[in-house]
């Protein structure tokens, strides 16, 4: 019997000896005579009635003291203790988190190109050297209808990546092929801003997700962060076929578990400032009958080349996943662009639309927690050289070891093959038509909510 309970039997049993001793104290002063008055007889069955509550308020309170704590919650129909607070770097941020990683890797070409420099790849492209892929700083608040419609999200990125990522900034057009070769861009603030953008949830149905600012594509089956894909490079579709960012807005309205489908209207590829006056437009929509079993199919459409609104480039990405066993993963991509025009140098005459494709298949097994092998093949086709800068046709083959360290570490050693119709990779300083190159990485990562 707890303290506070002690006090009300105490308070309770006082109340039952000032009572019964008034009672009495009624019963005997009054007149012995068979005929009482009525406000004598009704005085006695107020305090009778009293007597009985404060009676039966007492017989439960030994009831309740006598049931455990869980039953006696569920009797008295009350709701389970609150969780703890969180404690820390937790506590202190409460609804925004932050998360990172740091990556570093050690690549290695065969063909010893003098440049230093592998050809055709994206982030990892030092040979015979250390470098620092990337490192990565996250502040996030996602939005919520219970505590706060209002969101927001920020990462800033510093490293090799975010060169390429924003190599075509300050310059407002997208260069194709700009991953091949070295980048010089202006120091600024965007430089370093991989996302930045306000969100919003609107009351709307299960809740309409409105975000404003810069984001990442919603295109491939890879991203920018070495984290989340399979394997440690970037295939050829994501350096070549797709575009790294928007800027813009996006709206994504989940019907359930199952469907969701999101819409775009944005400025166009990689730029933040518009090359142009007129705008891209995209829709995205998702489907996942079930957990084994999805697929993404991604469109969007609208001028790109610099004051130019009529040639209008358009993107089909299609991305499905496959998970027969919680082990064993399959992810199939397919890219088509098209639409951009240029003056013939020969002729001063518009050519045809200019296109591309490829198509990537990939293959994970997990062993346990910590260990898994990862495959990679693409076949990419650019006809007019518009995004490799060579009329040419690709076929690569990545093979990846991954082991996890100590919880926070993803280390990678991984294999790749790159060949081409054109002699487009260096051994030394001479042109040959295939390349084989290593890398070991290894990428560190934090998050704050590890702490709740």
């Amino acid at each position: 019997m707890n303290r506070a309970f002690r006090r009300r039997v105490v308070i309770y049993a006082m109340s039952l000896v000032i009572i019964s001793g008034a009672l009495n104290q009624v019963v005997a002063q009054a007149d012995p005579a068979p005929q009482s008055s009525p406000d004598l007889a009704g005085r006695i069955d107020s305090l009778e009635k009293q007597l009985a509550d404060l009676k039966s308020e007492l017989a439960a309170q030994k009831t309740a003291a006598a049931v455990p704590a869980p039953a006696a919650a569920a009797v008295a129909g009350s709701t389970p203790a609150a969780a703890p607070a969180p404690t820390g770097l937790a506590g202190l941020l409460g609804p925004t988190t932050l998360s990172g990683f740091v990556d570093v890797y050690y690549g290695y070409n065969s063909n010893q190109p003098a440049s230093h420099t592998t050809a055709l790849r994206n982030f990892d492209i030092n040979s015979g050297q250390f470098g620092l892929n990337m490192i990565e700083l996250i502040a996030d608040k996602a939005p919520d209808a219970a505590a706060s419609r209002v969101g927001y999200h920020v990462a800033l990125g510093f490293g090799q990546a975010m060169n390429l990522v924003n190599s075509s900034e300050p310059s407002a057009p997208f260069t194709p092929g700009t991953p091949a070769v070295p980048i010089t861009t202006e120091t600024n603030f965007s430089q370093y801003l991989k996302e930045g953008y306000l969100s919003y949830l609107a009351p709307a149905g299960k809740g309409l997700q409105i975000d404003v600012g810069k984001f990442v594509t919603n295109a491939g089956a890879e991203v920018i962060e070495t984290k989340d894909n399979w394997n440690y490079s970037r295939g050829l579709l994501f350096s070549y076929a797709i575009p790294y960012y928007h800027f813009g807005m996006r709206a994504k309205y989940a019907f359930n578990d199952k469907y969701a489908l999101t819409g775009f209207f944005m400025n166009g590829w990689n730029n933040v400032v518009d090359n142009n006056s007129g705008k891209t437009y995209g829709v995205s929509f998702a489907w996942n009958p079930n957990k084994k079993f999805g697929i993404t199919e991604n469109y969007m459409a609208g001028p790109e080349q610099t004051n130019v609104n009529s040639d209008w480039r358009q993107l089909s990405d299609t991305v499905i996943t496959y998970s027969p066993t919680s082990k064993l993963s399959f992810i199939v991509n397919g890219d088509y662009g098209r639409g951009d025009r240029f003056t013939e140098p020969a002729t001063s005459l518009l050519s045809p639309p200019v296109y591309w494709t490829g198509v990537a298949g990939y293959i994970r097994y997990a062993f346990n927690a910590t260990s898994a092998v990862s495959t990679r093949y693409e076949y990419y086709d650019d006809p007019y050289g518009f995004t490799t800068g060579t009329v040419q046709h690709l076929n690569e083959f990545t093979a990846t070891v991954e082991r996890l360290v100590a919880h926070h570490i993803i280390s990678r050693i991984e294999f790749r093959h790159d060949v081409s119709n054109q002699p487009v990779f260096f051994k030394g300083t001479a042109p040959v038509l295939a390349q084989n190159t290593l890398a070991a990485g290894m990428v560190f990562t934090f998050d704050s909510r590890e702490g709740k």
